[in-house]
């Protein structure tokens, strides 16, 4: 066993089950849907089910972030214990919560000056965050050491890709991202808009497509063209979605036509609350390890 915590936010999205099975701990963003206010616990409190079917309804939604004592009280639990602790968090271009953990980090140094507490910013999300993660533990199972994995992180967090697509635009328009004038237009023309995460782990509209299948094309082909060793690519490729499992699954087939050695190995988790309430219902994403994000 190592002699460090690896650590997320449940934004990682990944299932209990998995966070378990590899030891990472993780901490709970809260959201509120009509006001009622419930932990980001991986579907426990409320199954993505309920929550999107929620949504679809009209009802709304509204996020937080981990506070400063929070963090503090979760990071303790691991010194006490004479436990290092690297915890990465969800992208500081979505979320402000690399610098409540920062801040956390910096006021428990001095009480355990012999313990080391590393925050990084993932510059991911959803389950790209979560491919980050299953890696690094890859990596601390291997023996690689905390200040190691901490740099390792520094040096190929954008080597992870993302790329998104949305079948509703009203949750985009409701978040900002995309205007009403634009919404309205996009609507009537069936538009699907194809994002990622650029380099900045920020959440940004790359093209505007015509019809669900053709931006399932347009998805997968991005996967072809950035993919570590293209169409050879063997890594670990993680999908998710909310709420509209066939339409993932459909991205899945297309990616184990044209990747051979991805038979069988493409996984689909379910978008968590947190990023789900941005997203809304009807979102496929798609993460895999290739090309460095430069813009």
């Amino acid at each position: 066993m190592s002699n460090y915590i690896l650590s997320c936010c449940s934004t990682a999205d990944l299932d209990e089950q998995h966070l378990n099975e590899r030891d990472i701990k993780y901490i709970c963003f809260h959201f509120q849907l009509d006001d009622k206010d419930y932990p980001d616990d991986l579907g426990k409190s409320i199954s993505f089910k309920d929550f999107y079917a929620s949504m679809a309804k009209g009802a709304m939604t509204k996020t937080s972030q981990v506070s400063v004592g929070e963090y503090t009280e979760y990071f303790e639990s691991f010194l006490k214990e004479g436990k290092d602790v690297l915890h990465a968090t969800l992208s500081s271009g979505i979320s402000g919560t690399l610098n409540s953990a920062t801040i956390a980090r910096d006021q428990l140094k001095d009480k355990y000056p012999d313990r080391k507490i590393y925050v990084v910013d993932s510059l991911a999300a959803s389950a790209g965050y979560g491919l980050l993660m299953n890696k690094l533990a890859d990596l601390r199972d291997q023996g690689m050491g905390i200040d190691d994995l901490y740099q390792w992180t520094i040096d190929h967090r954008l080597e992870c890709q993302h790329w998104f697509f949305v079948s509703d635009l009203k949750y985009l328009i409701r978040g900002g991202r995309v205007s009403k004038v634009a919404g309205a237009i996009g609507s009537v023309l069936n538009i699907c808009p194809l994002m990622n995460v650029d380099y900045q782990g920020r959440l940004i509209v790359r093209a505007k497509v015509r019809g669900k299948s053709a931006v399932i094309k347009a998805q997968v082909e991005k996967m072809v063209q950035l993919a570590t060793n293209g169409l050879d690519y063997d890594g670990d490729c993680y999908i998710s979605n909310s709420d509209c499992y066939e339409d993932a699954r459909a991205v899945a087939d297309l990616i184990e036509e044209k990747f051979p050695k991805m038979k069988g190995k493409v996984k689909i988790y379910s978008i968590g609350t947190t990023i789900g309430s941005h997203t809304g219902p009807g979102t496929v994403a798609l993460f895999f390890w290739g090309s460095q994000r430069v813009d």
